[in-house]
């Protein structure tokens, strides 16, 4: 096997490891999973949260058994595949060895890690986005139309699967008007490319337009309960974080674009990332909202230190700069990666909280990140839930109800009894089944609850009594109730479906 091939085979394999290797068997599937995994039944071109590549996803994954391991695999197949574009961009440019090693360890030593462990769009927004940029610069290169049908088609898979690709548009096309590269808008080519990626996503187009936008309700909802929280500061100390071991690896590219006279063809990506970093700070955008910028830099930057010590004493130096990824990174990997268990983490938490990983989404810290807690607590809330539905006599009547998409989404994958549980949260308001007669409710209510004694409910069933809740004290759900709701003296669904056209307004 030809000497690159062959690293690239250990980088690949070395990746794929990592993934596996950097959660800790205490944590559970993240709450976003759930919902993701869950499209599969309800196959769509649109979904109120995000666009259906996912689904599609998913739906292989069923097919597969869905089990936690293919729920792990793809997401760090997609990051085996950025870290192989990464590794082809710099052979495009000239690298060898030196920097095919130090690109692929800059990545693999990064928030890619974590990105890379969970089931989410973002491991396919940021290797559309990594392509994208690769398909310019190799059009650059060879001037072939090819590639920019394959940075539409890229474009347009993106697309359809997080929304948030459209920046890279917005700030790549300002971003070869300012450049030489500008050429590339009186070429045919671009514009059959744009067609063919506005086919591509005009049902997705037009699911929008059919259900009035909702995208538009989930970034006013964004920017009302999440976004306003959002620190600027704490946006650039993101950026510092994602890429700890090679920040300087990344910051050398956008030197290179103004000293190194190879790469002044390229000079459009300098400003596709200012122009991008600029609008996601100026609509306080959350921190990694910015990392698909990072690898195409990553590869410049790793070229660019090639040609820096390729002569006399300082090729001494290039073991040192493999090195240095690995050893800075390891130092913050047990502290951004669920690598150590809750009870650890709450025992130490001075290194999280000087990061400011223990800030959640309110603005205030607790014991877990965010993200840690989220993979917490669902396995529990599934057992009890299936037992409540165990001892039914009517089960063909009974309705899982629950106050938000993990909820539902974990009863759903960890159920020993086929519930398909719902909620009025994220899409699953779209899969309520009302057409059978519902005469009982098993009622999963998170701990702010108003009313835990459900007063409202009482007069509207025979038998109303608490059967359990989350204990797990690491859990965002910690508190969590389940209700059992019996013997319906009222049509159900009639109610039901009255609130959920009232939510659908936007009324609560």
């Amino acid at each position: 096997m030809h000497t690159k091939s062959l690293l690239l085979a250990l980088f690949i394999a070395l990746k794929f490891a990592l993934q596996y290797l950097a959660i800790a068997p205490e944590y559970e599937v993240h709450r976003d999973e759930y919902l993701h995994l869950d499209q599969a039944r309800h196959l769509a071109w649109g979904y109120l949260s995000v666009p259906p590549f996912t689904s599609w996803v998913s739906y292989l994954i069923l097919l597969l058994g869905n089990g936690v391991f293919w729920v792990k695999f793809f997401p760090a197949l997609f990051g085996a595949l950025t870290i192989f574009v990464v590794w082809k961009t710099i052979e495009s440019l000239g690298g060898d060895l030196f920097a095919l090693a130090l690109g692929a360890t800059a990545m693999i030593c990064s928030v890619f890690v974590r990105i890379n462990t969970l089931y989410q769009p973002n491991s396919v927004d940021y290797l559309c986005w990594t392509f994208v940029y690769y398909a310019f610069v190799r059009y650059v290169q060879t001037e072939k139309p090819r590639w920019l049908y394959w940075a539409g088609i890229v474009f347009a898979l993106g697309f359809l699967n997080k929304y948030n690709i459209v920046f890279l548009a917005l700030g790549l096309v300002p971003a070869l008007l300012m450049t030489p590269s500008r050429k590339i808008f009186t070429k045919p080519a671009l514009y059959l490319a744009l067609g063919l990626a506005l086919v591509m996503i005009s049902p997705n187009l037009y699911w929008q337009y059919s259900h009035d936008f909702p995208v538009l309700q989930h970034m006013r909802e964004l920017s009302e309960d999440q976004l306003v929280n959002v620190s600027r500061a704490d946006f650039f100390m993101d950026q510092i974080l994602f890429f700890s071991g090679a920040v300087w690896v990344w910051l050398a590219a956008l030197l290179a674009f103004w000293v190194y006279p190879p790469f002044r063809p390229y000079r459009f990506s300098f400003f596709a990332f200012l122009i991008s970093m600029a609008l996601f700070v100026y609509l306080r955008a959350k921190g990694y909202y910015s990392i698909g910028l990072y690898p195409i830099l990553l590869a410049f930057g790793a070229v660019y230190f090639e040609f820096l010590l390729n002569k006399g004493w300082r090729v001494y130096l290039r073991p040192i700069v493999l090195a240095f990824p690995v050893v800075l990174f390891s130092g913050l990997a047990m502290v951004v990666l669920p690598m150590r268990s809750p009870a650890e983490i709450e025992a130490d938490p001075a290194q999280y909280k000087s990061l400011g990983l223990l800030r959640w989404e309110d603005g205030k810290d607790h014991s877990l990140p965010q993200d840690f807690a989220d993979m917490q607590g669902w396995r529990e809330l599934a057992q009890k839930v299936d037992k409540v539905y165990a001892g039914l006599a009517d089960k063909q009547g009974t309705l899982v109800f629950c106050d938000n998409y993990g909820q539902a989404g974990a009863i759903n994958f960890y159920t020993n009894q086929g519930i398909q549980a719902v909620s009025m949260n994220a899409d699953y308001i779209n899969w309520i089944n009302l057409d059978q007669p519902i005469h009982n409710i098993i009622l999963v209510k998170e701990s702010e609850d108003d009313d835990p004694n459900r007063e409202a409910e009482r007069p509207a069933f025979v038998r109303v009594e608490t059967m359990g809740e989350i204990k797990n004290p690491f859990a965002r759900e910690k508190g969590a109730k389940i209700y059992l709701l019996e013997g319906a003296k009222v049509p159900i669904a009639p109610i039901l479906q009255e609130e959920i056209e009232k939510r659908k307004r936007g009324e609560d």
